[in-house]
Order: C-alpha cells, then structure tokens, then sequence
C-alpha cells in the first residue's frame, strides 16, 4: 500500500499539518495543559518534550479525540481527529506501552488489526519488514524482548501507511543498535514528507533526530522552534586555568557575563572564542582550558523547566486505544 493509493479525499488535505491553538484542559481544580498553541510542520521530526506532568500526553490525547479539551482546538490536516474521513490512513499513534496476547504471534497480532481496519492482510507483513521484525514475524509475543515489543507497537501504528506518526516513548527499550536504526527510521519518514511528533524523556536521542522541539511546562509552553533557533544566543565558552580572575574582570568591563563553577571553570555567555583567549593573553592569564560548548538540548531543557515543576502528574491514566478503534467507538470524550 503506497502513500498514492490512499491519496487524500478533497476534504481532506494531504500536507499532515498539526496546529495546537490555545488548547487548555482543566481537571478539577487543576490546568493540566494551559493556553497551548503550536505547529508541527510535515516533512520534519519534532521532539515533544516536558517534565513528568507538564501535559505532554493530555496535549495527544486532546488531540487524537480521546480527551474533550475545555478549551481551544488540536486538528490534522485541518480538521479535528473525529472528522478525519480515513483516521488510520492518516493517523498514526502510540501514547503507551502497547499490550499483546501472549500466544499470539507478532504477524498474528497485526494481522487481527488489519482485519479490523479492513486493511488487506498482507499489510502486515509488509510493517514487519519495514520495523525489522520479518525474521520473527511467526514468533509469539510473549518471547519478544521490550525492545521488539516495542518495534511491534511500532509496526502497528505504520499498518494504514499513514502521514501523520504520533509516538510516545519510542525508544524505550531499544539497544544502542535499534535506536540507531530508530534514528534512520525516523529521517526516512520525514523524508517521504510525513509529519513525526515524538514525544521523549531522551533528549540526547531527540537531539540527535528532531528539527523542531516544542518543550512544556505545568502545561504551558515554554519554547518551541527548530533546533537552530532554540540554539540562538546559547552557546558558551568555557574557560579553566589556575588564576581566573584578572580574565573574569576583564570580561565582564568587555560586557560579557561568565559564572564560575563548583569546580573552578568559568562559563562565558558568547560564541567569541578568540577574544576571550585575546583578554587572558593581555592580561597574562594562564589557561588549560579553552573551548566552545556545543549545543546541549538537556542543558536547555533543564534551564527552561528545573525549580517550576511542582505537583502532583497531570497526566490523566487510561487505556490506550488505536486510534482507527477510539473513531469506531465514539474516540472518547467529545
């Protein structure tokens, strides 16, 4: 099953945007997702990304019809998840550790999907291959390590082939080789022009793959933008030598602000390596080290959200449905 032959209706465009605007969700007396709005374009990864109870899963759940928001509108394609004409041809989604029978076999476990999204059978052999899973296909799942489970989980939310992938911890349980064919998977997807929303605790993994990151926070949003743009104005020199001082002084008459470490080194808020090794050159300041600090989306991560997390998690638990199931049976709270 190509991406053509589910060519989208004239109803529904074909580009996989999703557009969050001033989504808000109250439960009881808390506000688990707070005013949120913003874009995942296709053709790109984006990161999703917040503390435990920022409202990362009530933000996916709002908008794939399974939690009514109080406020606000979460659509695809321009519409909302209920008004999607073929939701699994255009919608692909986990939001938690996916559950099999344990006599089933992996093929045996898509296949029952496939029938029930009336999806030809061979489908599921076609998704074993793609996640790399053809050798164990007729295996039963209850032999399959966390890492397969995961990749069958995988594999089922690509059974309807579609443009939209939304994911929530997806690595969890992959070795170093299967998130690095995670990483590979992820940027041929984007490549073919759909739109991935992966949601993750690793950062340095979402690093390594995403374009964009959208970071929440007690339900609000905090940054969003390309990892360029989320990048400007970060970067850091970092500065060791016995005797700092005269250089730290002289920095800051330059108008450069610095901080010193628990251990001594020195932190420079600019990107302008040689002028700072120009000032301890002028004012004989004796260095061992001096070097440029990459980027570092944990670093940034933490700078925007450690000390404003409070409370209980937000996070409302459930039992995850598929979603071409929650659309069969109403898509929960509407």
């Amino acid at each position: 099953m190509t991406a053509s032959q589910l060519a989208a209706s004239p109803r529904e465009a074909p580009d996989g945007r999703i557009v969050v605007d001033n989504l808000t969700k109250v439960f009881g007396n808390q506000r688990a997702v707070d005013s949120l709005s913003f874009t995942v374009e296709p053709g790109s990864v984006t990161g999703f990304l917040g503390p435990n109870g920022a409202g990362k899963t009530t933000t996916l759940r709002m908008l794939l019809g399974l939690v009514r928001p109080t406020s606000g509108i979460a659509t695809i394609n321009g519409v909302s998840y209920q008004s999607l004409p073929r939701p699994l041809q255009t919608v692909g989604a986990t939001l938690e550790a996916a559950s099999f029978h344990p006599a089933h076999t992996g093929r045996q476990h898509l296949r029952i999907y496939c029938a029930a999204a009336g999806l030809p059978a061979r489908r599921a052999d076609e998704v074993l291959e793609l996640v790399g899973l053809a050798q164990v296909g007729k295996k039963k799942t209850k032999g399959y390590s966390m890492g397969m489970r995961q990749r069958l989980g995988l594999a089922g939310t690509l059974l309807g082939d579609p443009r939209v992938l939304i994911l929530d911890e997806p690595a969890n349980g992959l070795d170093p080789e299967g998130i690095r064919w995670l990483r590979g998977f992820f940027r041929h997807l984007a490549g073919e022009g759909r739109t991935v929303l992966v949601s993750s605790h690793q950062l340095a993994e979402v690093q390594e793959v995403a374009d964009r990151a959208v970071i929440l926070n007690r339900g609000k949003l905090v940054r969003a933008g390309t990892l360029g743009e989320l990048s400007a104005g970060t970067a850091v020199t970092v500065v060791r030598g016995p005797a700092l001082g005269p250089l730290q002084q002289a920095l800051a008459g330059a108008g450069f602000g610095g901080t010193t470490e628990p251990d001594g080194a020195l932190r420079v808020r600019t990107d302008q390596l040689g002028h700072v090794g120009h000032l301890a050159f002028v004012h004989n300041v004796e260095l061992h080290e001096l070097r440029l600090e990459e980027f570092d989306l944990e670093r940034l991560f933490f700078s925007l959200t450690e000390g404003e997390h409070r409370g209980a998690n937000l996070e409302q638990p459930g039992h995850f449905q598929p979603p071409f199931q929650a659309n069969q049976q109403g898509g929960g709270a509407r």
